[in-house]
């Protein structure tokens, strides 16, 4: 069901697909709805409000929009609570916070379009815990004339709704379900202090993130770099069936950057699979640097097959970003670089959260806090 209520800047989408979910008649007494099921129209209504929530915060970040409350426009089925109501304001006006941050950054969305489905609805009680799927693609503005035309993403997330009282259900919280970083439309948490943990060798320095920086073009070899970036960019959304998945077992990232390199040229090395010095990948078991962030790093290291970089904004296209999102010394996610502007801005694809040409700009204005490092491949 489209919204009416939107400008074309910003789309909405909102598909549902889920049957009646039974509730307990006894579940919330005389305050709560008395109705037996959750039908499909109340299905609907929650993917609205998922829709306005998710719709408010990537209207945050596109060029021009004015400051609205979409969210705060509740139905009679379901709505937000007064303190989600908060909560998303502040979320929302840290967004806006990090627009600027991009446009410092020279990085401008003239458009942004997000989509939401409902894949379903659990019933407890008085609660229900409803599970979505957002698709959203921002447009860049086009301030040097060599910007990608877009960047995109998948992500998943779940809702929490409580009973309320005439017959209405409220938004109680929503989170991420994903690994990897978080989307460009999704306020940061915030910061956790966490214990240091010991790092194992060989590991890589860390990247700078200064702007602008000194280029270091890649010097001939015999990869192919690409058809690295063409596999990324091919099966960032739609899976190689080739491949196993391992989104539920500590994300897909590595798993997809390994494919991605063995695309342009890497050629594995058999052993132990929690030999670090050994690469590979079989019909039913691989290596632990295969799928592994930080074994991958130990590999790639030891082996010669990257060199660090000493600045983020000197990848080019192939070459290889991790971070570690809170400092602690592990870390916590891999990406490549698909696109590399004239101007010298990187844009990575990657599994976990599922994404397609995000800037190093946005990845930098949303986690100013984290540690880097870059790898020439």
């Amino acid at each position: 069901m489209k919204s009416t209520t939107l400008r074309s800047a910003v789309g909405v989408v909102v598909a549902g697909a889920v049957s009646a979910v039974l509730l307990p008649a006894s579940a919330a007494g005389a305050a709560t709805p008395r109705a037996a099921t959750v039908d499909k129209a109340t299905a609907d209504a929650f993917g609205r409000v998922a829709a306005a929530v998710l719709t408010e915060r990537t209207e945050a970040l596109v060029d021009g929009r004015p400051a609205r409350r979409i969210a705060g426009r509740t139905g009679q089925k379901a709505g937000l609570s007064a303190r989600t109501i908060r909560t998303e304001g502040d979320g929302v006006s840290s967004l806006r916070t990090r627009k600027k941050r991009l446009a410092a950054l020279g990085e401008v969305y003239t458009a942004g379009d997000t989509k939401v489905s409902v894949d379903g609805v659990r019933v407890t009680g008085a609660r229900a815990t409803v599970r979505v799927t957002e698709t959203t693609t921002f447009r860049y503005k086009k301030i040097r004339g060599d910007e990608p035309a877009t960047t995109g993403f998948k992500a998943h997330h779940e809702l929490g709704f409580t009973a309320a009282k005439g017959g209405r259900w409220e938004l109680t919280g929503i989170k991420a379900t994903d690994d990897g970083p978080r989307a460009v439309n999704a306020p940061a948490p915030a910061p956790a202090r966490t214990a240091g943990v010991a790092t194992t060798t060989p590991d890589a320095p860390k990247a700078s993130t200064s702007w602008p920086v000194r280029a270091v073009p890649k010097k001939r070899t015999s990869y192919n770099y690409a058809a690295m970036a063409a596999y990324s960019e091919k099966y960032w959304r739609n899976y190689n069936p080739a491949y196993r998945k391992f989104n539920e077992a500590g994300g897909d990232c590595t798993n997809f950057l390994s494919q991605a390199l063995k695309a342009g040229g890497w050629k594995p090395e058999t052993g132990g699979s929690a030999d670090y010095r050994k690469w590979w990948y079989e019909n039913t078991r691989q290596s632990d640097s295969w799928i592994g962030v930080n074994e991958w790093s130990w590999y790639a290291l030891n082996s010669k097959r990257v060199t660090p970089l000493s600045n983020v904004f000197q990848m080019e296209v192939g070459d290889v970003l991790q971070m570690d999102f809170d400092g602690d010394g592990a870390k916590d996610h891999s990406m490549m670089t698909t696109y590399r502007s004239g101007y010298g801005m990187p844009y990575l694809t990657y599994h976990s959260t599922n994404t397609y040409r995000k800037s190093m700009a946005s990845i930098l204005a949303s986690y100013p806090d984290a540690v880097y490092f870059a790898y020439r491949t």
